[in-house]
C-alpha cells in the first residue's frame, strides 16, 4: 500500500520538478538575451543612462508608489465586496508583502502569502484567493483597454481579439459561476456573498488610476513622447510580461517588449536605458511599499 502511495506521487514530485526546471530555463534565457542586448549596445546605454536625471528618478518612484497603491485598492475593493472588508493598514501589510512572492519563479508564492496573512486577520484562504485572481483578468482588460485607446486601433487591433472575453469574465454572473465551479471541485465551501457589479466597477475605477500612475511613471523617463504614448507603451509592455508568468514578474519579456513599443521616440540603447531603469523603479517601489506598511502595521498592533 506504501509503495503504491509513494508510486503514485512520484510522478507528481517529478512533474513539478520538471516545471519548476522549464521556468529556470525560461529565466535563464531571458536574462541572457536581455543580457547580450544590453552588452551589444553598451556605449548607447550608458549614454541612455546619462539623460536621466535624479528628478526623473524621484518624480517616476512617487508615480509608481501611487500606482502600486491603486493596485492595493483594487484588490482591497474585491475583497470588501466578497465579505472581507479590512481596513486600510491590514490591508496594505496583506497585499505589499505578499506581493514580493511575485520575484519568487512561479506564479503561486503571491496568493499563497496573502491566503496565509489574511486567515491571520480572519479572511478565508477561498477569500483571499477569489480576491487575488480577479486581479488578473481586472489588469489586463483595463491595460488592453488602455493600449488601444493610447496607442491607437491601427497599430495593435490584433489585441481587439483578446476584449471580448476579457470582458465576459469580468461579468459578476460569469466570475461567481466559475468560482463556484472551482470551489466545489476543489471540495470547498461556496463563498457567502458574491462579487457584485457595483463592487466590479468600483475594483475597474482604482485598475484604471493604477496604468494612469504607472503611465506617468514612464513619462518622468520619456516626457518627449507625450503622456499618452508613456501610458500606452506601458499598459502594453506591462500586458505582454504578465502573459508570460513562468518568469518573475515578467524579467525580460517586459523590457524587450518596452524596448520595441519605445522604438519610434527613442534609439535602442537609450530604449533600454529607460526599461531597466523602470524595472529598477518598479522593484524600489515594491520594496518601500511593504517596508511602510509593514511598519505600520506594527506601529498600529495588527
Amino acid at each position: 500500500m506504501a509503495g503504491e502511495v509513494a508510486g503514485d506521487a512520484s510522478p507528481t514530485r517529478r512533474g513539478w520538478g520538471a516545471r519548476r526546471l522549464l521556468r529556470l530555463g525560461f529565466l535563464l534565457v531571458a536574462l541572457g538575451f536581455g543580457t547580450w542586448a544590453v552588452a551589444r549596445q553598451w556605449n548607447d546605454v550608458v549614454a541612455g543612462f546619462a539623460r536621466l536625471s535624479p528628478r526623473m528618478l524621484a518624480g517616476s518612484l512617487v508615480a509608481v508608489v501611487a500606482a502600486l497603491l491603486g493596485a492595493m485598492l483594487t484588490w482591497r475593493t474585491l475583497l470588501a465586496d466578497l465579505g472581507s472588508p479590512l481596513p486600510f493598514r491590514p490591508a496594505t501589510r496583506v497585499f505589499f508583502v505578499g506581493q514580493l512572492g511575485k520575484y519568487i519563479p512561479g506564479a503561486v508564492w503571491p496568493v499563497i502569502a496573502q491566503m496565509e496573512m489574511g486567515r491571520d486577520l480572519g479572511v478565508p484562504r477561498s477569500r483571499s484567493a477569489a480576491a487575488f485572481f480577479l486581479m488578473m483578468p481586472i489588469q489586463l482588460a483595463t491595460g488592453l483597454l488602455v493600449t488601444l485607446v493610447t496607442l491607437g486601433w491601427d497599430r495593435y487591433g490584433g489585441l481587439l481579439l483578446l476584449v471580448p472575453p476579457l470582458l465576459v469574465l469580468l461579468e459578476p454572473k460569469v466570475i461567481n459561476g466559475l468560482i463556484g465551479f472551482g470551489l466545489r471541485r476543489l471540495g470547498r465551501e461556496p463563498l457567502e456573498r458574491p462579487l457584485t457589479r457595483r463592487g466590479m466597477l468600483t475594483a475597474l475605477g482604482w485598475a484604471l488610476a493604477g496604468w494612469t500612475c504607472y503611465g506617468l511613471h514612464l513619462y518622468f523617463f520619456i516626457p518627449q513622447a507625450g503622456m499618452l504614448f508613456a501610458l500606452g507603451a506601458f499598459a502594453l509592455s506591462w500586458c505582454l510580461g504578465i502573459l508570460t508568468f513562468v518568469v518573475p514578474a515578467g524579467a525580460g519579456v517586459r523590457e524587450a517588449a518596452m524596448v520595441a513599443v519605445l522604438a519610434p521616440v527613442l534609439d535602442s540603447g537609450a530604449a533600454i536605458a529607460v526599461a531597466l531603469c523602470s524595472r529598477f523603479v518598479i522593484i524600489l517601489g515594491d520594496l518601500i511599499c511593504a517596508g511602510l506598511a509593514g511598519i505600520a502595521a506594527r506601529r498600529s498592533g495588527v
